[in-house]
């Protein structure tokens, strides 16, 4: 009986038979699998921004081809800024509000630009570190409320930056919870991913440098841009997964870049779009109210001075966190017998000292005389009001510094380096502040006779008033 033959070529016919099998030209071309190859649109967006070469995130969408430059833009949806909520006021006599809803159920009186142009109508900023780097965020505040009429800004931060933010009238909400926290309790971690996420953000910003773990915490407020500032190193791995938008500065302390610490955030929420030009950065400005000038008012008047007769002294050692340093200049305080020397020279004016802690009352009186004007302060609403009714401000970099600039007040400032005074205080002839620097490179060794000589700043804003 014949056997029927198995060789390889009887299956020959059939895998070499072209018509089994399509063309590979029918098969579409995936960008995620030929990422070299793929042709992607000019997008018109970044060719505007400031960093053109920037790399965009292949792994965030992978059909994302940027913008369309066949569309034509210029209806009333898409074109300048957002207007202001077209939403009805809340109603007072209803015991359950009205028309707050969750995003989703009300999209009839969403605005059709809500995706198109990219309008944020609630923002929340996560701000890392203490007084001074929220301070130094009041800016970049503002800044979203000029790009972005009728937003909504609301501030998390740590229990001390949170004080500051009773001289913005721009911020909604502040909470405290603090980013730097590498190992917050469970507890207040979900607590606070809940809150972020019932509040239906459209953008989230943060200065906190961010890993895998912070952008994950981003991530979870499900805001529609997460922006946040990145780790320099291998630890930012991961991150950017998770993020819209990252910056990474040139170290990993962000306080070291000074007063414009912000400035990649600044340059991308003020980057142009379409018929909208380059927002400008506004100065630093603060507002305070009536109840704090009337109790800052008391407590000068208990110390024995009048107002705008006398002339603030702060930064004086001591390790209380009410002495409001910056992260990116840790000597930054002087010992009382530096202050005394100094106080010497003021004519025409009291000096007023601020201790940040009742323990350094004691030395101040000791050294200075039992008929020196003392006064308490921890907050920065309070200092705030204190500069604002005195002729003028000497301290190290503080707070009290930028506060000074802030309500246009002369002021004299003592930095360790001329370097750090140029960071901290750009510009410093314009806002009548005059910078006196160690040639050592240590507070310590100020030059005390120039300072001095720097008081008459005092009298000529006297004799100009």
């Amino acid at each position: 009986m014949a056997t029927t033959s198995l060789h390889p070529k009887s299956l020959s016919p059939f895998l070499t038979n072209p018509a089994l099998f399509p063309s590979p030209h029918h098969f579409p071309k995936l960008s995620f699998l030929h990422p070299h190859s793929t042709t992607k649109r000019p997008n018109l967006l970044h060719t505007q921004a400031k960093n053109k070469n920037k790399k965009k995130n292949p792994w965030l969408d992978f059909f994302n081809y940027d913008d369309d430059p066949d569309m034509e833009y210029g209806s009333l949806f898409v074109d300048g800024k957002q207007e202001e909520d077209p939403r009805p006021p809340d109603n007072p006599d209803n015991p359950y509000g009205f028309l707050k809803f969750p995003a989703g159920y009300s999209v009839e009186i969403a605005s059709l630009a809500l995706k198109i142009r990219g309008d944020v109508r609630r923002c929340c900023c996560v701000v890392s570190g203490g007084v001074y780097e929220n301070l130094l965020f009041f800016p970049t505040i503002q800044l979203i409320k000029d790009r972005y009429p009728g937003v909504q800004v609301d501030v998390v931060t740590s229990a001390r930056g949170k004080q500051t933010y009773e001289l913005n009238k721009n911020v909604r909400w502040a909470n405290v919870y603090d980013p730097d926290d590498h190992f917050p309790e469970p507890a207040v971690y979900t607590d606070m991913v809940g809150l972020l996420k019932s509040r239906y953000y459209d953008m989230v910003l943060s200065t906190k440098l961010a890993g895998l773990g912070h952008a994950a915490f981003l991530f979870m407020t499900t805001a529609r841009d997460r922006v946040s500032y990145v780790y320099p190193n291998v630890n930012a791995a991961g991150a950017g997964l998770l993020l819209s938008e990252t910056f990474t500065p040139d170290s990993l302390n962000l306080s070291e870049g000074g007063y414009n610490m912000y400035h990649q955030m600044l340059d991308w929420l003020g980057r142009p779009f379409r018929s909208v030009p380059r927002q400008s950065v506004p100065p630093l400005r603060v507002s305070i109210s009536r109840k704090l000038k009337e109790v800052v008012e008391a407590k000068y008047k208990n110390a024995s001075v009048e107002k705008g007769r006398y002339v603030v002294i702060h930064g004086i050692e001591s390790d209380s966190k009410a002495s409001m340093q910056s992260r990116g200049d840790t000597d930054s305080l002087l010992p009382i017998q530096v202050w005394a020397e100094i106080a010497e020279a003021i004519r025409g004016f009291r000096p007023l000292f601020v201790i940040p802690h009742e323990k350094v009352r004691e030395d101040v009186e000791e050294i200075v005389g039992n008929d020196a004007s003392i006064v308490f302060i921890t907050t920065p609403g309070q200092l705030a009001a204190l500069i604002n009714d005195s002729a003028g401000v000497i301290a190290t970099n503080t707070a009290a510094i930028q506060l000074a600039n802030a309500r246009e007040k002369p002021s004299i400032a003592l930095f360790c380096s001329e370097e750090k005074g140029k960071l901290f205080v750009p510009n410093a002839e314009k806002k009548s502040c005059v910078i006196v620097s160690s040639s050592t490179g240590k507070l310590l060794d100020i030059d005390i006779e120039a300072v001095k000589r720097s008081i008459q700043i005092f009298d000529v804003s006297l004799a100009l008033a």
